[in-house]
């Protein structure tokens, strides 16, 4: 299908990838400007993200020299532990040599390289790049390599079934009104329905919508309502680290959850998710993170108050019944650099209306 709508891109999933991975550094080998965006969010996260500043005249000449260059100063400037060539659109187009440039500057930091470019239609392909070429460097094994392959197809399956990748164009939409949608979920609460709070979110976002949970919780503590949380200890070493602090927090502040899946399993939670909500039978249901990786199936004749952090997911989730559906707006950026659970827009009206 070819998307009308901005997608993802491969470039700035490799750097996602390679912070997870504990690179304190990444080099992107291109223009200055190449996902500067994301790369000014990422070094808020502590991975510092240098560029190689790649002009017209590197683009005829090559760019060896310049990221070899970049290289030693960030050895010399940062001393890392670890470090990520990342490439981008212009040196795959030039064919840059990245491991060779890696040899030639004779750096001692590990250091691996992640041929990419943003011309593949799917951005895990960025992913999938680093985590080979971590397993080739001896950071993670085998058999996380081949669990992530699973992770990445389960997640973009999802999203061409339900999700923003699953028409040429979606309207983005801010969705329905937070204080009428916490209106209607508290009143559910506490009216003695039987309810489920689901968070299946993805890596750092759950730093925000685990608070919708604990808002609900706090709201109506007494209320017959399971709450189920994807934070088990699976995955590279920053998600496993987050889930182990949202855990945490989400304990000491008194709230009771089952863990089905991990931060990295998103998309493939839908189904166990689906078989539990159907064994609890609930009135109603919390969905935050990423609602629409449980099949509709499951959901049927439940009242659904769903919580994404993406525009184009609201018509998406709407279209599978869904009753209320609503949008965390720059979510991702609040929860870029953080280790402690913070407020949400949803959470905050439930507070406020309890």
């Amino acid at each position: 299908m070819k998307y009308m709508h901005p997608r993802p891109s491969s470039i700035v999933a490799a750097l996602y990838t390679a912070r997870d991975l504990e690179v304190d550094v990444a080099i992107l080998h291109g223009p200055s400007g190449c996902s500067f965006k994301h790369a000014r969010l990422l070094e808020e996260d502590g991975m510092r993200v240098l560029t190689t500043s790649l002009a017209d005249n590197e683009f005829i000449f090559g760019g060896q020299k310049p990221l070899e260059d970049v290289l030693r100063y960030a050895e010399e400037r940062f001393s890392p532990h670890r470090m990520a060539v990342i490439g981008t659109c212009v040196a795959m187009i030039i064919g840059e040599d990245l491991p060779s440039a890696i040899d030639g500057a004779g750096i001692k930091t590990p250091t691996i390289a992640v041929d990419i470019h943003a011309g593949y239609p799917e951005n895990i392909a960025g992913v999938l790049a680093t985590l080979e070429a971590a397993k080739a460097a001896g950071w993670i094994s085998g058999e996380e390599l081949a669990r992530q392959h699973v992770m990445m197809e389960k997640a973009n399956e999802v999203e061409r079934l339900r999700g923003a990748a699953s028409a040429a164009y979606i309207e983005p939409s801010r969705g329905d009104l937070k204080h009428v949608a916490a209106k209607r979920l508290l009143a559910c609460a506490r009216s003695g329905q039987k309810g489920v709070a689901i968070m299946n979110a993805k890596k750092e976002t759950a730093y925000m919508f685990a608070d919708e949970l604990i808002a609900l919780h706090d709201a109506c503590p007494d209320a017959d309502i399971i709450y189920i949380a994807n934070l088990a200890d699976r995955g590279l070493p920053k998600v496993r680290a987050d889930a182990q602090r949202i855990a945490d927090e989400m304990a000491a502040r008194g709230v009771p959850f089952e863990i089905i899946g991990a931060l990295d399993e998103y998309g493939a939670n839908g189904d166990e998710i689906g078989r539990r909500i159907r064994d609890l039978a609930p009135a109603f249901a919390l969905i935050c993170g990423v609602p629409h990786a449980i099949p509709p199936e499951f959901t049927k004749g439940v009242m659904c108050f769903s919580v994404t952090n993406g525009p184009r997911q609201v018509e998406p989730l709407r279209s599978i019944g869904h009753r209320y559906v609503l949008v965390e707006i720059d979510l991702h950026p609040k929860t870029m650099g953080v280790q402690r659970i913070i407020e949400s827009e949803f959470g905050a009206v439930i507070r406020s209306l309890a």
